[in-house]
């Protein structure tokens, strides 16, 4: 452990000194507590040595699994006990919904009704650590002041308590948690008398008692009958792994809800191959009692065992739940989380239809949508005003979810809405909020009157805050891809110029990693009755390079309008590359073209040679003379290279990320490139573009950005 002083980590005690100290100081502190607050549950955090990072050193009222994913937590990360700490404040949540809309990563793996409170265990000048306490779910949705006093007052103390014993070279280790014992073994000693046990086992349905571990420490010869395992094989197991037709997160999940929430909670399960049995749970502070009964209403509904095609028990499992996270974090843009959460998040909820609106400028807009038969009904969401009294800009107004049971209860509280029906019966909206800010609303609807009970609205919220958080990430994507396009839109030619005696066609293709965005520039530039050609390669694909080829394309133009010759058109641009200071290299070709004497002249710095088709068909690669990639020597130069140009010769400019894949030798897949140019040369020069670079290697997973200019003398 090691205490937080003035924002700065302070050094953790010798290591010869870190002994434990003498009682358990923080299981002491942590249940006296809970006890002035009638907490049911808690924990103590300790900031590790040397790293920004809370460690649970002891919990209380609860099994440490409930809280496993939380066991050493980042000071950054979105929950309450690192949020109390930054802050130096006390940090309430009084319920499941407002959990879900604050805590959505918590709320997913524990959608029950609790309150909690995070606390900073602190001095004036020091942070060691926070407490985190639970309430069941019938607290009161505030924290009273008393119970606030007590909970500050205390961690107060603990905190004096942890200076001192860090002065005194005793700084706390973690404790053993604090858990109810077991009962005896015995069934005299778990009841209390003889005769307890007597009536208990007289009684015509079964009865279980489970640690808070969920182990089976009692169960009478009825609970085994129905179940149909012996009382010896229960005793000491969990209940779903003693019993195989039990082993389903399903009923894990009741076991957890009624110790998290403190309050009764039932589930029904068939025991093969067609026997319902009932199970009620009544919890409390030691563990759970549990009842066990036929269902004699199921099992007349189903005495032909459960139907292909029947609903799910409950709504959505939390396997399920975070396998949705999981998938959500891997949508890139806006139209595919729009996709996801159709495909996978919509149906897992019993959803027909949804609606995904996005919030920009003080309006909703309408981002996606499925299941709607007229897209129309959808169409009157875009472009609403936020002050629009509709559930949509309600529910992201306020940062509260809405449900709605049928459409009578929606058409009560927004009577305009009748006039636009859209053909469903319930509806689900969910405030889409992320980093605090709101995003959007998701509207789930459903095809029949669909009852929304607590623990479905935990769910639904829970899983607005992930679709949120993966629709800021999409929606900041899709801004830099719109940024990256327009602006390598901006910097190469809008069309090539229609030149006398010569046809051209180019084609750009990003690279598919990274900005979407790069360095390949080409261009063609009238000369005095003849043309300049020019295509080449900053080093890099990002705004940067991007921005150094704009430049680099405009000098080339400049050089070449003023008329120099090919070879100081290079040198120019090499000096000029220097002069910028960029650190970046790049390479070129350079070539000017004459028509009517069929002839080209050709520089080329460090770039990779062009092919030739002549009018006969046969391609060759054109070996030039040439000087080192622009940006190196400032004294280099650039010898030129002239080249027979016949009408109905094609010349093939290309940057290397049309050739190079990984896997394929480049020698390999330039002769490739020449075999489909010599087939496919006589076809128009757009059709001729793209047949090379669509069957490309480039043309599936590019790391490099493409640029290709075709150059034909006309006959």
């Amino acid at each position: 452990m090691v205490g937080v002083s003035d924002g700065h980590m302070s050094a953790p005690a010798p290591t010869s000194a870190r002994t434990r100290v003498g009682r358990p100081l923080l299981s002491l502190a942590l249940a006296s507590m809970m006890d002035e607050v009638h907490a049911h549950s808690g924990a103590v955090y300790l900031l590790a040595a040397g790293e920004p990072v809370l460690e649970m050193a002891v919990m209380a009222g609860l099994p440490r699994t409930f809280a496993a994913p939380w066991e050493r937590v980042g000071l950054s990360a979105p929950i309450p006990v690192a949020q109390a700490v930054r802050e130096r404040r006390l940090v309430w949540v009084g319920g499941e919904q407002e959990m879900a809309h604050r805590y959505p990563r918590i709320a997913v793996v524990l959608p029950y009704p609790f309150a909690l409170a995070a606390v900073p265990v602190a001095t004036p000048s020091t942070v060691y650590g926070a407490v985190f306490v639970t309430w069941p779910g019938s607290h009161p949705p505030e924290l009273t002041d008393r119970e606030r006093h007590h909970l500050t007052a205390a961690c107060g103390r603990l905190a004096m308590r942890l200076e001192r014993a860090v002065q005194d070279s005793r700084p706390p280790y973690a404790e053993p948690d604090l858990l109810a014992a077991a009962p005896a073994g015995g069934v005299a000693g778990t009841l209390g008398t003889v005769e307890a046990a007597r009536m208990v086992a007289r009684l015509p349905y079964g009865l279980c008692s489970l640690d808070l571990h969920g182990r089976v420490s009692f169960a009478n010869a009825a609970a085994a009958e129905l179940i149909g395992v012996p009382v010896s094989r229960l005793l000491g197991s969990q209940l779903w792994a003693a019993v195989p037709w039990l082993n389903d997160p399903v009923y894990e999940d009741r076991y957890r809800a009624a110790l998290l929430s403190q309050h009764s909670t039932s589930f029904v399960a068939l025991r093969p191959p067609g026997d319902w049995l009932s199970f009620r749970l009544h919890p409390s502070t030691t563990g759970l009692s549990v009842r066990v009964g036929r269902a004699r209403a199921v099992a007349e509904m189903n005495r032909a065992g459960p139907r292909p095609g029947d609903p799910p028990a409950r709504l959505v499992t939390i396997s399920q739940v975070l396998s949705l996270a999981g998938a959500l974090t891997e949508a890139v843009g806006v139209q595919d989380v729009v996709q996801l959460v159709a495909d996978e998040i919509a149906p897992a909820v019993g959803g027909q239809a949804l609606v995904v609106l996005g919030a920009k400028a003080g309006r909703l807009h309408v981002l996606g949508h499925r299941g709607y038969p007229d897209a129309r009904v959808v169409e009157r969401f875009d472009g609403l005003p936020l002050a629009e009294p509709t559930p949509g800009t309600h529910a992201l107004n306020t940062g509260v979810p809405a449900f709605f049971d049928s459409r009578e209860q929606l058409e009560h509280l927004y009577p305009g809405r009748n006039a636009t029906p859209d053909g469903f019966a319930a509806w689900a909206y969910l405030p889409l909020i992320a980093s605090g800010r709101p995003v959007g609303t998701c509207v789930l609807a459903y095809a029949e009157p669909h009852p929304f009970p607590a623990d479905e609205r935990a769910v639904l919220t829970s899983l607005g805050g992930l679709i949120a958080q993966a629709l800021e990430r999409a929606l900041l994507y899709d801004a830099k891809h719109q940024l990256a396009h327009g602006l390598q839109a901006a910097l190469l030619p809008h069309t090539l110029p229609r030149l006398p005696g010569i046809d051209a066609a180019a084609r750009y293709l990003p690279a598919t990693q990274g900005m979407d965005i790069g360095g390949d520039f080409y261009d063609l530039v009238p000369v005095n009755g003849q043309a300049a050609a020019v295509i080449g390669d900053v080093q890099g694909h990002n705004v940067t390079a991007a921005g150094l080829m704009g430049q680099l394309r405009t000098a080339v133009r400049a050089y070449t309008t003023v008329g120099q010759p090919p070879e100081e058109v290079m040198r120019s641009t090499n000096r000029l590359l220097i002069d910028l200071g960029a650190d970046l290299f790049a390479s070129c070709l350079y070539l000017r073209l004459d028509p009517g004497r069929g002839r080209a002249v050709m520089a080329r710095a460090g770039h990779p040679p062009p092919l030739l088709r002549r009018p006969d068909g046969r391609v060759r690669v054109l070996d030039l003379a040439g000087g080192p990639l622009l940006g190196i020597d400032g004294s280099a130069v650039y010898p030129t290279t002239e080249v027979e140009l016949a009408p109905g010769s094609v010349l093939v400019l290309y940057t290397d990320g049309l050739i190079e894949s990984p896997g394929v030798d480049i020698e390999d897949a330039l002769a490739d490139l020449g075999q489909r140019l010599a087939e496919a040369g006589d076809r128009p020069l757009d059709d001729l573009a793209d047949e090379l670079v669509g069957r490309s290697g480039a043309a599936r997973e590019r790391i490099d950005d493409v640029a290709l200019l075709l150059l034909r003398a006309d006959g």
